[in-house]
């Protein structure tokens, strides 16, 4: 099929450089007020504001999730997904860089507007809660928010750029032991030590480690376990993930760290409770037509990007809702890096890194190649479902 014409192509990039400023703008507000998971509603509020104010028919709500929403503009017959993240992470801020990813994806549909006509196209910018935990995308997916598409495009900072997104499956989830509270000093025979419980199901973890495979993460925090050294704590919590590269490897892998967590609970006469904290994250699927046309865009940018590269390092062992998508829907999850070395994603480095001119040369080229992407691939006319693994 024939590339896009160059002068769409250079349309939608100049309509992003004369929006830069205003989608810089947008990218620091966010920073500056960061808001956690299902929180986002000052974020959400802005984004919304900026695309009923160009001419976007905005849905606030969307999938019944207060801090969701879909903004539609064009009656083409085609539509295409552009994926906007806008939560931040507890205590570090934007130190995952979702600022960037709105502001580039709100770029993007404004620069599309002009020639949406003469695609044929209708765009939809998707504006997704909760990625760092909660899985926003999900809800919305069930809900209806992503059918239709030809395709849903982001991208996503990192320390260096890389086309592919290897993004791994992952299940959340908290768990609670409860004991019995009593003088640590006096009488240590009546207590039953929530805190003990933790500390064994985290010895059997580290041991079975020793049996996984590197397809497998396993990691978390507790939370609380006691209030007083002189006191046995009668209650501890935590909160955990289990990766892998599939859904289907989760569901063995989970299984046998939840039999960690029950170790902890018989072992010392505790009660306990697991509860998963968001539905399981899929991984990611990358469409290879829509990788191969950012690439080549990306090159015409100054970013050299690789196909046979697996994504910025430790980023293949990362997880995100919008693997859930890409399993519906052609996708694709670039990383545009921002030059934060040694800082990577959710270190508070990374946090002042997503502001820097590096992070916003990110939002202006991450709007100039998504919006450039569409164009190519409404170009090619080719329609489908997602085409790889």
């Amino acid at each position: 099929m024939p590339d896009a014409p160059p002068a769409l192509l250079r349309s939608v990039e100049a309509d992003v450089d004369r929006m830069r400023e205003s989608l810089l703008e947008i990218s620091h507000a966010l920073h500056a007020h960061p808001e956690t998971a299902w929180e986002e509603h000052a974020s959400a509020t802005l984004l919304t504001g900026h695309l009923e104010s160009w001419g976007f028919e905005v849905t606030r709500g969307a999938g019944g999730l207060p801090t969701a929403f879909i903004a539609e503009h064009g009656t083409g017959s085609r539509t295409v997904g552009l994926v906007a993240e806008y939560d931040a992470l507890p205590g570090l801020g934007h130190a995952c860089g979702h600022n960037i990813i709105a502001a580039a994806a709100l770029g993007a549909a404004h620069a599309l507007q002009s020639v949406a006509n003469e695609l044929d196209l209708r765009i939809r910018v998707i504006g997704t809660p909760a990625e760092e935990g909660g899985g926003g995308k999900i809800p919305m997916l069930e809900a209806g928010c992503f059918d239709g598409l030809e395709a849903a495009l982001m991208i996503h900072p990192g320390p260096a750029d890389a086309v592919l997104a290897r993004p791994r499956a992952v299940a959340h989830f908290d768990v609670e032991y409860q004991g019995t509270a009593s003088h640590a000093g006096a009488y240590p025979h009546l207590g039953v030590n929530a805190a003990d419980a933790f500390t064994i199901a985290q010895v059997a973890i580290g041991l079975l480690r020793q049996q996984l495979p590197d397809s497998l993460r396993v990691h978390g925090i507790v939370q609380e376990a006691g209030t007083a050294p002189n006191a046995i704590p009668a209650s501890a919590r935590g909160s955990w993930y289990v990766r892998a590269d599939t859904l289907e490897e989760l569901d063995l892998a989970f299984e046998r760290v939840r039999r960690c967590f029950e170790a902890g609970a018989l072992a010392t006469g505790c009660s306990w409770e697991l509860r998963e904290t968001s539905p399981r994250y899929a991984e990611f699927r990358n469409d290879l037509e829509l990788a191969e046309i950012f690439t080549r865009l990306a090159a015409a940018q100054g970013r050299d990007m690789d196909l046979a590269e697996n994504g910025p390092r430790g980023m293949a062992t990362a997880s995100t809702d919008m693997g859930n998508v890409s399993q519906h829907v052609r996708a694709i999850h670039p990383y545009l890096g921002i030059d934060s070395l040694p800082a990577v994603n959710h270190q508070p480095e990374f946090a002042d890194a997503a502001v820097t001119p590096a992070a916003d040369r990110a939002v202006r080229d991450g709007a100039v190649l998504l919006a450039q992407t569409v164009v190519e691939t409404a170009t090619r006319g080719r329609t489908g479902s997602p085409s790889s693994p």
